[in-house]
């Protein structure tokens, strides 16, 4: 019962992300814990506060108009003490250009007493990089900001 109940939420959480609604996920975070993305680009870096994720969130959803997220697979084991979450997405958006966006990945999810306390994305970097260069040759320049860290 209580894995089915992470998983609603983590669902939940994904589809929040479409409809754009950062409070939801920034509400579903410990007051501090560690939000790895990998590359060396504008969403790259790790952050540890829900101050950091919140702007982060913003970010992710300025420079990847219209993203939503496709859930193919989820695996959720552990107790509400220590729960560990495996979640195989893939993602799509439309670039400043008309070009689609798909990205496939998945990301490591703990969890303790109901908060994420380490989320750690896995993803194809060369696909966001080029991404991000598409968004900023086309005039949108948060898509070549310093990463977000905190």
């Amino acid at each position: 019962m209580y894995h089915s109940i992470v998983r609603r939420n983590v669902e939940k959480l994904f589809d929040a992300l479409g409809r754009g609604d950062v409070d939801y996920a920034v509400a579903g975070m410990a007051d501090r814990f560690e939000h790895i993305f990998p590359g060396d680009h504008s969403l790259g870096g790790t952050r540890h506060t829900p101050a950091g994720i919140r702007l982060w969130l913003k970010r992710l959803l300025r420079v990847l108009p219209g993203l939503r997220f496709k859930v193919k697979h989820m695996a959720v084991s552990g107790w509400p003490w220590n729960t560990t979450v495996l979640v195989e997405w893939r993602d799509f958006a439309t670039l400043a250009n008309g070009a689609p966006y798909v990205n496939d990945g998945a990301h490591a999810i703990q969890i303790r007493w109901g908060k994420v306390v380490v989320l750690h994305a896995y993803l194809d970097t060369q696909i966001m990089i080029d991404a991000m260069r598409t968004m900023e040759a086309a005039g949108v320049a948060e898509a070549g900001a310093p990463k977000i860290e905190d």
